[in-house]
């Protein structure tokens, strides 16, 4: 583990596949959706486009569309889809624990996501945890989404905080990639283990970053 180069005061969540389990719902709604536009992508592998910005899915999936089809038309759609099955989102284990856990401690927390507004708002809603974040970022508050540090450039400026202050928590390589080039403190969140190139922490608990706030650990 590298250790933080200053005090740590926030935490900028990932949400899909490190908070919540949606990552199966957004294979399904993607597939319906591209069903009821007359493609059949079943033959897609289940994390095909795992922490994927949703422009590069739709440049790998568009030839395979008819030429009528807009881009705005299929994210809606897949959208759409998500955002009815919401009712099936699970939380992943110690998510909301330990969300709670650092609000107790009065650490800043956001969520900084790659999907559409509404699915933030599907997903944060399905957690119930609206109350504990300062704010969140969707694919439509930014120019350019992950990898690009965009995003987390943007969620430290409405903290009011230097990158080197905040921890980002990820679960995909797109997303850590975005977090370090950002400047953050990188939390890669596997359960299974292992899988990242260059983050300061792995972990394979969710619980494991309360860790980065004990006294010690943050330069107290």
């Amino acid at each position: 583990m590298r250790e933080p180069s200053g005090r740590l005061a926030a935490v900028a969540w990932d949400i899909d596949g490190t908070l919540i389990d949606s990552e199966p719902l957004h294979h399904r709604a993607l597939l319906a959706a591209c069903k009821a536009l007359g493609t059949d992508l079943s033959d897609l592998p289940d994390q095909a486009f795992r922490g994927i910005h949703m422009g590069d899915v739709w440049r790998q999936i568009s030839p395979r569309l008819a030429s009528e089809v807009s881009e705005a038309t299929w994210l809606a759609s897949i959208n759409a889809h998500y955002v009815e099955a919401r009712g099936s989102l699970i939380a992943l284990p110690q998510a909301v624990a330990t969300i709670r856990a650092l609000q107790r401690l009065g650490i800043l927390q956001a969520c900084v996501s790659n999907s559409s507004r509404s699915v933030v708002d599907a997903n944060i809603d399905a957690l119930g945890i609206g109350d504990a974040m300062a704010f969140s970022l969707s694919l439509d508050d930014v120019a350019r989404g992950k990898p690009d540090p965009e995003p987390y450039l943007a969620a430290c400026m409405r903290l009011g905080l230097e990158p080197s202050q905040v921890v980002a928590v990820e679960d995909s390589r797109a997303g850590a990639i975005s977090a370090r080039a950002a400047g953050l403190h990188v939390v890669g969140y596997r359960p299974s283990g292992g899988g990242f190139d260059d983050v300061d922490l792995e972990i394979d608990q969710l619980a494991d970053v309360l860790t980065l706030f004990h006294p010690a650990a943050n330069g107290s």
